[in-house]
């Protein structure tokens, strides 16, 4: 007997595959990726710390808003230290603090859960250079305590450091808390010193400006012993 032509329901299934393929999933995160860093050079969010923020804002709803923008712009690769800044001088210390760090959980979510979803099944094959398989085991086997390291030391781009994240085998839950709590020292530092950025000679902002120098000193420090083990690996 002669074979039935192909069903549109088989054109359909074939078609569902191509396009919930790894590779197409990754290609769409990088259009969304790139769309987002499009959208963020033309909007600027820098100039949050010159023009401040819309005065129909104000009270909890602006800093509420506040996190929210922060955790999308994260995502779109805009640096951490630049919204910091912002929070501080916008809302002061204390305000300022609790939006920055509730919009680095939210950037950190969001990434990590795109990274995962659209990109981890097309990227997982190619870590087969030896530091790439090494980073990769220290983060899927120590996943709290290497991504503690990471937030507590900067250096490596937040966004970056949150896909390559994704890509791991690290869980939600410590990737989550690692970064609320490794990221305490540093946001308090940033927006205490865009806080009292009007007063430079102030002990606050003296502390907070040596602390930031302190912990990119270290970064550097840790960056440098861990180039080293991975090359003796």
């Amino acid at each position: 007997m002669l074979e039935p032509a192909a069903t549109p329901d088989g054109l359909a299934a074939r078609c569902t595959r191509v396009l919930f393929s790894p590779w197409s999933r990754l290609t769409l995160l990088l259009a969304l990726l790139a769309c987002a860093a499009i959208a963020m050079l033309l909007w600027q969010p820098q100039r949050l710390l010159a023009d401040g923020w819309p005065a129909q804002l104000s009270g909890p709803t602006a800093v509420v808003i506040f996190a929210l923008a922060y955790g999308v712009c994260t995502t779109a690769f805009v640096p951490r230290p630049v919204l910091n800044l912002a929070a501080g001088a916008l809302f002061g210390s204390q305000a300022g603090f609790v939006s920055s760090l509730a919009g680095t959980v939210l950037g950190a979510g969001l990434a990590f859960g795109l990274g995962r979803l659209l990109g981890q099944d097309a990227l997982r094959p190619l870590l087969r250079a030896r530091w790439l398989t090494a980073a990769d085991r220290q983060l899927s086997e120590h996943g709290f305590r290497s991504m503690m390291a990471i937030r507590l030391f900067p250096g490596l781009p937040f966004c970056a450091t949150n896909y390559c994240a994704a890509v791991s085998r690290m869980g939600w839950l410590p990737y989550l808390l690692a970064t609320a709590l490794g990221s305490v020292p540093n946001t308090a530092a940033y927006v205490v010193a865009g806080a009292r950025a009007s007063s430079p000679t102030s002990p606050a902002f003296l502390i907070a400006t040596g602390f930031i120098v302190l912990s990119g000193l270290g970064a550097l420090a840790v960056a440098w012993h861990k180039r080293k083990a991975f090359r003796g690996r």
